[in-house]
């Protein structure tokens, strides 16, 4: 099992439970629709990666999110993750109707930073940055979110039992893109505008 870490602890997440579409700039760009529900798919515990890769089959897009570690059933971290996604292939499922798990679920297609006790943060205050090579790509706050934190750990109750370790990805804010070999990543979760974690990550 691969694991995450919290502070000094370290958790091995069952699964990765992943909000889609819960941003609305960024469901624009993508020229999707507007949920009616809330999306979630799954990633399994196999898909957590060591390394940032730029092209498994071919290419990957970023898609960075603010992310929970679930404690007796409730969010209990929060840390910087990559939700990487074969767009093509992705685009091709969606067009013929079927699921695209493949696009999302696949070896080493979530990358994360340690995760830091929320503590008293307030979960509606934080905020979720990328820059790659020293451009700001992706910057996007709880407050924009169509499911707030509190809501979707409420419905992912309704459905699915929670295990310690879990971890909950909140979707992506505009500004998505290609990963390209030797871009260099660096993702900040800033709480009242203060930046509580900082990882950098070199693309290969």
């Amino acid at each position: 099992m691969k694991s995450v870490v919290v502070g000094e602890k370290t958790f091995y997440p069952s699964k990765i439970l992943c909000v889609g579409r819960n941003y609305v700039e960024h469901i624009r760009e993508l020229g999707n629709e507007v949920p009616e529900n809330m999306v979630v798919f799954n990633k399994p515990n196999s898909s957590i990666a060591t390394d940032l890769y730029s092209f498994l089959d071919e290419p990957l897009h970023y898609e960075a999110e603010i992310c929970f570690i679930v404690r007796d059933k409730q969010l209990y971290a929060v840390g910087f993750g990559l939700d990487l996604t074969k767009r093509g292939l992705q685009s091709t499922l969606k067009a013929k109707g079927l699921p695209w798990e493949r696009a999302k679920a696949f070896n080493h297609s979530a990358k994360f930073s340690r995760f830091v006790p929320l503590g008293d943060m307030d979960i509606n205050e934080l905020e979720v940055e990328l820059f790659i090579n020293s451009m700001r790509m992706q910057l996007g706050s709880t407050k924009q979110m169509l499911y707030k934190p509190d809501v979707i750990l409420s419905e992912l109750n309704t459905y699915t039992h929670l295990e310690d370790g879990d971890i909950v990805m909140t979707g992506t804010p505009q500004g998505v893109g290609e990963i390209v070999a030797g871009d260099r990543f660096l993702g900040r979760i800033k709480h009242q505008g203060k930046a509580v974690i900082e990882v950098e990550w070199l693309a290969i």
